[in-house]
């Protein structure tokens, strides 16, 4: 309990109490029919390229449910910052400074969720990734929720699977002289990268 209270363990104490958070707040939310991971990934989408590309692409981001990653970064930071702690307090007698425990424990930490991530991505089912349930929206009509789409800048768009899932992408014409604006539907024909499509103005409005 000692380790838990002090100063020095602070940034660690909290990333446990963040994780205990994160499930209660996920925990709610499916009780409302929500769902936290879902939220996330969801904003995620929009930035998938960008960061999949980026240091966050080598923790399997894209592969595995961001909230899965998040979570497992929290813990395995805790438990590295903790362990640090008590070597070096049994070896000097003081807890180190928190700037230097919670560098270590970072460090350490992102070839552990690394491979966490990688073990993870093998066995959660290829078809439940969000990169195959995108393709899948080809062929769905989805409404233009902020922003006039032009070829080239696309606007923000919702639009839903054929299980119900909600997903928020971006869209834009296939034709210069066609342009998109909010609230109109929008038949997605092509997706051009992870959540941006090419669409044509939905040929029955009806059925949407």
């Amino acid at each position: 309990m000692e380790l838990l209270l002090t100063p020095e363990s602070w940034p660690f104490t909290f990333s446990v109490i963040l994780v205990v958070l994160i499930g209660l707040v996920e925990t709610v939310s499916l009780l409302i029919g929500a769902s936290l991971a879902g939220a996330l990934d969801h904003i995620a989408l929009f930035h998938a390229d960008a960061l999949a590309d980026s240091w966050l692409g080598w923790l399997h981001f894209g592969k595995v449910p961001m909230l899965v990653l998040l979570i497992i970064m929290l813990t395995v930071f805790a438990l590295l910052g903790f362990t640090f702690n008590l070597a070096f307090h049994g070896l000097l007698g003081v807890y180190p400074e928190p700037l230097l425990s919670s560098g270590v424990a970072f460090l350490v930490a992102l070839p552990v969720v690394r491979a966490c991530g990688g073990v993870i991505a093998r066995i959660i089912p290829k078809d439940e990734t969000s990169a195959v349930l995108l393709e899948t929206l080809v062929g769905c009509v989805a409404v233009v929720v902020n922003g006039t789409a032009r070829v080239n800048y696309p606007a923000q768009a919702r639009v839903k699977n054929e299980q119900g899932q909600t997903f928020y992408i971006h869209v834009e014409p296939d034709d210069e002289n066609v342009h998109f604006t909010t609230g109109e539907s929008v038949l997605l024909i092509k997706q051009i990268s992870g959540a941006r499509f090419l669409g044509i103005a939905n040929p029955r409005p009806d059925l949407l």
